[in-house]
């Protein structure tokens, strides 16, 4: 029978690739040994005195009430600058949080004391249809693998916070001037709608991220993480796109499979932009990881002349802050190389 719950659930952004919202569903309570990644279930919040807002399928954001009913999926999130979770670590008591403002359900294991306590729910239930459970994976249906071919811009960073999504906002803008058309992508991270909703904002004419692969964040195995990403690539390969803007969420190095996403788009990428927190980051992340060398690094770490001073000291690498319209002519011609696009193409 369907939960009189269905009718004042908030649904987090999760669900935005589901019907949920419009057709019934039933809520059935199951056990932990039920339970696994990308499930959808409803919590009721409990506590408001931290962060109280979710972000809607639309990407805007509402503020909740304790007692409300909120639609998220099971997942696990490991954000270095913030807080870790996961929904196995969901005690007796079941109470829970949203790790993320998308509706990203699992409980806190660690957290900064520089951010605000995340909104606590309590476990009520599964979304269940003719009593079976409702998952992200089972939204999406399978589509053909194909070769992935579009020039891809990728953007990394050094760490979360770098200054990726703005940097990616700025080169989408530039390439729109240049009259091209640019799909917009974010492809390991933790669900949130926002990011590929401002590239789309900057004139990017299509967006997808993992959440379209029937992902709640990418902290999954690898093989499941490849198997997705496939998938996702073989989305982003059917518009007709001249360039694809491209990020990645945190670092290639932390627990996002952002590695798995380098390896998987190396034949397509056209150009790559560290987007950096520090100079020093910079020759960590080169010493570390196995990457073709960025042709630019800009981010946190350029907002001086004494970090691009730094940089130049510790790296060979191009570095200046995009931000900075100064800096758009010399912006515009390394995209045209990496491009190879014809000089006479117009910048508007």
């Amino acid at each position: 029978m369907m939960s009189p719950i269905f009718h004042r659930c908030i649904f987090g952004s999760l669900a935005r690739i589901t019907d949920l919202s419009a057709r019934p569903f039933e809520i059935e309570p199951r056990v932990p040994s039920e339970w696994d990644t990308g499930d959808y279930v409803v919590g009721i919040v409990t506590d408001t005195s931290g962060y109280r807002a979710i972000e809607l399928p639309s990407g805007r954001n509402m503020e909740v009430a304790e007692g409300d009913a909120v639609v998220g999926a099971f997942g696990t999130r490991h954000a270095t600058l913030e807080m870790t979770g996961s929904w196995r670590e969901i005690g007796d008591d079941q109470l829970m949080h949203a790790l993320t403002r998308a509706g990203l359900f699992g409980h806190v294991e660690s957290r900064s004391t520089l951010v605000q306590p995340p909104l606590e729910l309590r476990y009520h239930g599964h979304v269940c249809r003719d009593a079976t459970k409702v998952t992200m994976a089972g939204a999406v249906p399978p589509v053909d693998e194909q070769p992935y071919t579009t020039p891809t811009i990728l953007f990394v960073g050094t760490s979360m916070s770098a200054g990726k999504t703005t940097a990616a906002r700025i080169v989408t803008r530039r390439l729109k001037r240049m009259g091209l058309d640019v799909l917009g992508a974010k492809v390991s991270g933790a669900g949130r709608y926002r990011d590929v909703l401002s590239i789309q904002d900057a004139g990017a004419d299509w967006g997808l991220d993992f959440v379209d692969a029937g992902l709640p964040s990418t902290v999954i195995p690898e093989e499941e993480y490849r198997t997705a990403v496939r998938q996702l690539l073989a989305r982003m390969a059917q518009p007709p796109a001249d360039v694809a803007v491209v990020e990645i969420g945190a670092s290639p190095l932390e627990p996002y499979d952002g590695a798995i996403a380098v390896e998987e788009m190396q034949e397509a990428l056209a150009m790559t932009v560290l987007c950096a927190s520090d100079p020093y980051a910079v020759l960590g992340l080169e010493t570390a990881f196995d990457m073709l060398a960025p042709d630019l690094v800009t981010g946190i770490a350029t907002n001086t002349a004494g970090g691009i001073d730094l940089l130049t000291q510790l790296t060979d690498l191009p570095a200046f802050n995009i931000r900075d319209n100064d800096t758009h002519d010399r912006l515009d011609a390394l995209l045209r190389d990496r491009l190879g696009l014809a000089e006479e193409v117009s910048t508007g």
